[in-house]
């Protein structure tokens, strides 16, 4: 048997960032996007206001499960500086799909491919949400909640932030 000669290359780049979010407690990353229904939304247009960022996706049974909670939260608390952005991490081909999931809720909604969010790190895992503060500080960073968002987890944790000036 004749050996084959194996070579493996590594390359390393210098000064290249890693996708590594913010920590909780220092300035939220940017966050800017094109909503579904045209309008622009960005992160330091909402100073003063407590900002949800919620990544899902229409074939997440976890994401979908936990949007009503969301939803509920928004139009309850949204009149007191709350503002929930739920960011679609599906494809082009599920776009229909996606929309047709947002007409039932209030909450604004966009796509990640027309969004930017370098500074939130790699979203693989959903559903994931970032909580950022009037003062625009991150709250929570990565928020994954098992076996998912409610109501009395969001109530626990967000809303003593609504509360502070």
């Amino acid at each position: 048997m004749r050996s084959v000669p194996i070579l493996l290359l590594s390359f390393i780049v210098v000064g290249a960032p890693l996708a590594r979010a913010a920590d909780e407690g220092a300035a939220a990353p940017p966050f800017d996007a094109q909503l579904f229904d045209g309008q622009r939304f960005s992160l330091a247009s909402q100073q003063g206001k407590v900002v949800v960022l919620n990544f899902w996706a229409t074939w997440c049974a976890p994401c979908r499960a936990e949007m009503p909670a969301l939803d509920a939260f928004y139009r309850k608390h949204r009149g007191e500086g709350l503002e929930i952005v739920a960011v679609s991490m599906d494809t082009p081909k599920d776009e229909a799909t996606a929309r047709e999931i947002m007409k039932e809720f209030a909450m604004p909604a966009a796509f990640a491919r027309d969004a930017s969010f370098r500074g939130y790190g790699r979203v693989w895992r959903l559903p994931l949400t970032f909580v950022v503060d009037r003062a625009g500080v991150l709250r929570k960073e990565g928020w994954y909640a098992d076996p998912g968002l409610d109501a009395a987890l969001l109530e626990a944790t967000v809303t003593p932030l609504l509360k502070m000036p």
